[in-house]
């Protein structure tokens, strides 16, 4: 007997099958990765993407339903979502649980309608949409779907198996629309992961035998946050709880409410995030007096996944344990009343950065607080939005440093409501600090925006790492463990010497309008090596100045800049 509707709770065992079969093909999707080196993420990045939605969507027992299902889904991968691959990945989710969020069951066409606005929310979020990617692999699925529809297909067995075999197909040929895929001799990865999360969801579906059990979060997130003035600003702590809550509103929630509603928290407390979602809204705030963000919150709707934390009692804590391990005891009693707490700067800085010397380099610089991230570490848009709740700042610059991270800042800025986020889409280590050193107080946030972004520009940076496997790229044959200079736009040298690779690729970096190289070694470089390389490289170019400094940073021997 065929089988035409889909109900909540099937939905939901398919979507956690769906997670799970990613969670177990993550390094393998991870293998995938273009460039054969040692930071392969895209596998990574979507299981903990899909992960972060898994765990709302385990968490909802007896009170599931297609709504509170959907907000799951939608704000899980959200709030989880890292990298470029987990930021599409969740911007499909949300597109599709608009579409199907106000329904008891779902049928051919409405998944065929749902896909369609999966697919138009995920290109909304990519200012410059490349086809080859997952994106093409879900519009592919998407067309197929609706060509189902159309056809008067209603059995969902023949339709969702039609759909994963035609999503297959177009990943068949991502080769053919991104070059650099056919060379490398790969799929694109981000297509691989959707494709693995589908055929998860249809494993559920067909009644196969399927582990659904999600493991509850880690109580960290895996990134560490590090301030320049952490004992300080949490000395000064102004509003002392932490408040969480979702409103499942029963009543229009429109543009009007919603700004009245940001306009009170605004008056009761700070770090504010509130994100309206049709029929539900998440608020965050650090308030002294929870119980009125509550009483006005239930004008709107019922409550649910409340949380509040005392966030002077953690300091407390903390001081404690640090007490106890020998460390200097801080007295963190408030020379002033709580309410008058030291007033919010005009303007902070944010970076992501790994590697102890990167870090001592980015909060010498007067970076406020540091995400260790990057390569193989991507923060997610949580991560970010708690980085910024650390800095007493109205406007606060974030330097993602790398290009992955750039689209979960970007998400992490829209979801900001009292302070300005402003993204500066620095790719790499060396761009984020040449931003840095280029911001003028006496000068205005757009004055000082417009100079980061153009100075950015003129920044080139090679990285020296190891090939993990034999690939062509570039026409350049690569064998498993040789050493690559790769630049801005591709693979600049590769040859079995750490020392005559890098040399080579600050020759293809370097010309005559070329002032300044600089070189920071990584934690697996001798500093005598490093050293040598500095002396060759003054010799080479005596018209530049040659600066060497510690990184720290894993995985890349050498990065460096030429300005």
């Amino acid at each position: 007997m065929s089988l035409q509707t889909i109900d909540a709770k099937m939905l939901s065992k398919m979507f956690l099958a769906g997670a799970k079969n990613l969670e177990h093909k993550k390094e393998w999707i991870n293998e995938l990765n273009v460039f054969p080196v040692p930071d392969g993420d895209t596998g990574t990045n979507m299981t903990m993407t899909i992960m972060s939605a898994a765990r709302e969507v385990s968490a909802l027992g007896d009170s599931l339903n297609m709504e509170s299902l959907c907000k799951a889904i939608s704000s899980g991968s959200l709030r989880g979502a890292r990298g470029n691959s987990g930021v599409i990945l969740s911007q499909l989710f949300r597109g599709f649980t608009k579409g199907i969020k106000e329904e008891t069951e779902v049928n051919v066409p409405i998944l065929a309608d749902a896909m369609d606005k999966a697919v138009e929310t995920a290109y909304k979020a990519v200012m410059k949409p490349k086809e080859g990617t997952i994106l093409t692999v879900a519009k592919g699925a998407a067309e197929k779907a609706h060509e189902l529809a159309d056809e008067g297909v209603e059995d969902l067995e023949e339709f969702i198996g039609a759909v994963i075999e035609h999503a297959k197909y177009v990943l068949s040929q991502t080769p053919e629309m991104l070059p650099v895929l056919k060379q490398a001799g790969v799929v694109d990865s981000g297509g691989q992961g959707l494709v693995e999360v589908l055929c998860g969801a249809f494993d559920a579906f067909l009644g196969k035998e399927i582990d659904l059990t999600v493991e509850p979060a880690q109580t960290s997130s895996g990134m560490t946050m590090k301030s320049s003035y952490d004992v300080q600003a949490e000395a000064d702590i102004k509003f002392g709880y932490c408040t969480e809550f979702i409103i499942l509103l029963n009543k229009t929630f429109n543009i009007k409410t919603e700004m009245d509603f940001k306009a009170f928290l605004e008056s009761i407390g700070d770090s504010i995030v509130c994100v309206a979602d049709d029929d539900v809204v998440k608020v965050h705030v650090h308030t002294n007096d929870p119980g009125l963000a509550i009483q006005r919150a239930l004008k709107y709707g019922a409550l649910s996944n409340m949380k509040i934390d005392n966030m002077r009692l953690e300091h407390q804590e903390k001081l404690f344990k640090m007490s106890e391990k020998g460390a200097e005891v801080i007295d963190d009693t408030p020379e002033t009343p709580v309410n008058e707490a030291a007033p919010a700067k005009e303007v902070g800085f944010i970076a992501v950065s790994v590697g102890e010397g990167i870090n001592e380099i980015f909060t010498s610089l007067g970076v406020d607080y540091i995400i260790e991230g990057g390569q193989t570490m991507n923060p997610s848009t949580a991560d970010i939005l708690d980085a910024v709740d650390k800095v007493n700042a109205k406007t606060i610059f974030i330097l993602p440093n790398n290009k992955n991270i750039i689209l979960a800042a970007n998400q992490a800025s829209e979801l900001m409501t009292d302070k300005d986020l402003l993204v500066i889409p620095t790719k790499t280590i060396p761009q984020g600090i040449t931003a840095v050193i280029n911001y003028v107080p006496e000068l205005s946030v757009e004055e000082n925006e417009a100079t980061m972004m153009s100075e950015i520009g003129n920044v080139k940076t090679g990285q020296v790492t190891y090939a993990v496997r034999d690939t062509v790229i570039d026409d350049k044959e690569i064998k498993k463990g040789d050493y690559m200079g790769i630049g801005d736009s591709g693979i600049l040298s590769v040859g079995e010497s750490m020392v005559n690779i890098t040399e080579e690729m600050i020759s293809k970096l370097v010309d005559d309008s070329s002032e300044l190289i600089s070189i920071y070694y990584g934690c697996d470089v001798d500093e005598a090596d490093a050293e040598a390389l500095r002396e060759d490289v003054e010799k080479a170019y005596p018209s530049c100045d040659v600066e060497l400094q510690y990184g720290g940073q894993p995985i890349y021997y050498y990065v460096l800049s030429v300005e």
